[in-house]
């Protein structure tokens, strides 16, 4: 066994680890989860990664950790460390990343999964190796990876549209298209004698992805692109009104001391000042 498969089991074990901290702990869920409003406001970064690690049920995180497993199996076996990590982290960053685009407007829009990075290991796999099959299991049958591709990309268009639950179907798309082209600069060649499954899986993903940006309501799909035509209340207008009436309240509290000194504050307005010295720094 390589490092870098030995490598892949610890991904898998660490997504098990925080996926049963979340369905225990509400709070850490809460934390770690990608939302829109925490990254761009308030610019906790960190949930571009820790969103991935998280899943919203057993079902959820059973299906996507069989799958990494399954290509993981064959593209560590290949890859170098930093390859492997480049493609996982890289796709599930890029798939977050648009879903961020895709939903700036959406201030309480959140999403976890490591299906981004799950999505990005299976197209750079079907990149990768041509002729490439997926056997079912407990059954003999098998069929070409990327049949499996592009049921995966209709799976997402499908969740795009119901827009059910918290899983991040919009990212998947943009993963997918991330890993196989960080797999493509990896290993160029693989254009001269893959091209067919490489053309399959790319321009239907490129052609959906156009269709969410361009023409949203095509899948009923609310974003900063489709509400041009209306006014909404947006990050922005919120993190503008907040910063508006947060100077308010300390040109008041400065009045105050102005006219009575500084032990007539209050505990409160003390700290609307430390917090506002903090935004200012």
């Amino acid at each position: 066994m390589t490092i870098t498969e030995i490598l892949s089991l610890l991904i898998i074990a660490a997504n098990i680890y925080v996926s049963y901290r979340g369905f225990k702990d509400s709070e850490f869920y809460n934390r770690y989860a990608f939302e829109v409003e925490k990254v761009i406001v308030y610019r906790q970064y960190d949930r571009l990664v820790t969103s991935g690690f998280l899943h919203v049920n057993w079902t959820h995180l059973i299906f996507n950790m069989i799958s990494l497993y399954l290509f993981s199996t064959s593209l560590a076996g290949q890859l170098e460390v930093f390859s492997y990590l480049l493609i996982y982290f890289g796709s599930l960053i890029a798939g977050n990343l648009f879903s961020l685009v895709l939903h700036k407007k959406d201030s309480d829009y959140s999403s976890v999964g490591a299906s981004g990075a799950v999505s990005g290991i299976i197209f750079a796999s079907i990149a990768l190796f041509p002729g490439f099959n997926i056997g079912l299991l407990f059954l003999p049958v098998a069929f070409p990876a990327w049949i499996f591709g592009l049921a995966f990309i209709l799976y997402s268009v499908y969740g795009i549209r119901s827009r059910s639950n918290n899983i991040g179907h919009e990212a998947h798309l943009g993963a997918a298209v991330a890993g196989m082209l960080i797999a493509i600069l990896l290993e160029p060649s693989v254009l001269a004698y893959n091209y067919f499954p490489i053309l399959v899986i790319l321009i239907p993903c490129i052609v959906f992805i156009y269709i969410i940006i361009k023409m949203p309501h095509y899948l009923f799909v609310d974003n900063l692109f489709y509400k041009r035509h209306s006014r909404s209340y947006t990050i922005e207008d919120r993190y503008n009104t907040q910063k508006i009436d947060m100077q308010k309240k300390v040109d008041q509290i400065l009045e105050k001391i102005h006219q009575k000194g500084m032990n007539s504050l209050t505990k409160k307005e003390k700290e609307i000042l430390d917090e506002y010295s903090k935004t200012t720094r």
